[in-house]
């Protein structure tokens, strides 16, 4: 027996000593929540991740010797996000470019009740494949504002039906499974990353690409009527100001021949 717990005891020791050589080695090492992924999309991201991505899920006692055992300062850090439900990413990716990568391989799922959601989910007007009776009270009672027409339920006007950071309600998790709406997504979810290179941790990792894009081409509006607006002359503006400058142009050649028209007459 003594020579089992001696024997456990080295072989802890030595991947105690393997996480912290890994830690020192990698670029990139990040905590994402496994809370509610299947085993057999965890294994299938593993299998996509080859390569790119190495993944552990780690005792909380293992990783605190481990993190404790490396020369880096901020790493320790990182101790306060060790919780339930976690697994670790070791990689020489970039955070970013990781965390994109997981939120890549996110997919969406119901919500259930008590779901905590990422941001406001919405339900939009339109029609529904719903026929009239109990629905239309569910419906109305999240908020929406519904008619029957062509012998289905339409909603005509729509509303957020739950805040970013709220718990779901039932009520209003079965009326987004009746429209088959599934705000969740189920997958890695990135929490925090510590780059070795520049040795700092990085919160609020989590990258929602479509939403990033809308956001982006709005900024670029923005920049755009800016720029105009202030006369700013460049490669994305000279084509408006050209435009402008042919209709005033057409503008002020119709006051001159109305002018010289009206010139004429008076001199009869």
């Amino acid at each position: 027996m003594q020579i089992k717990n001696t024997f456990l005891l080295e072989e802890k020791k030595k991947f105690v000593f393997s996480l912290a050589k890994k830690m020192n080695n990698v670029k990139t090492v990040l905590i994402a929540s496994t809370k509610n992924l299947p085993s057999s999309q965890f294994q299938e991201i593993k299998k996509k991740l080859r390569g790119k991505a190495e993944i552990k899920v780690i005792k909380k006692s293992i990783i605190d010797r481990a993190i404790s055992s490396t020369e880096k300062g901020a790493l320790q850090n990182l101790k306060e996000h060790v919780l339930a439900d976690i697994a670790f990413f070791f990689s020489d990716i970039e955070v970013f470019e990781l965390s994109a990568l997981l939120s890549d391989n996110q997919t969406p799922a119901k919500a259930k009740t008590g779901d905590i959601t990422l941001e406001d989910i919405s339900i939009e007007a339109g029609p529904t494949d719903l026929l009239p009776g109990p629905a239309i009270s569910e419906l109305s009672g999240v908020g929406l504002k519904v008619a029957v027409e062509g012998g289905k339920i339409s909603i005509k006007q729509g509303a957020v039906v739950v805040k970013k950071g709220e718990p779901i309600k039932e009520n209003v998790a079965a009326v987004l499974g009746k429209l088959h709406i599934m705000p969740m997504k189920v997958g890695f979810v990135p929490i925090v990353a510590y780059d070795s290179f520049s040795d700092k941790i990085y919160t609020n990792i989590r990258i929602d690409k479509k939403k990033t894009l809308e956001e982006l081409r709005a900024f670029i509006a923005k920049a755009l009527n800016f720029a105009i607006n202030t006369g700013n002359i460049n490669e994305k503006t000279i084509s408006y100001f050209i435009a402008k400058a042919v209709i005033e142009e057409k503008a002020l050649d119709k006051v001159i021949a109305q002018n010289n028209k009206n010139d004429k007459e008076e001199a009869k």
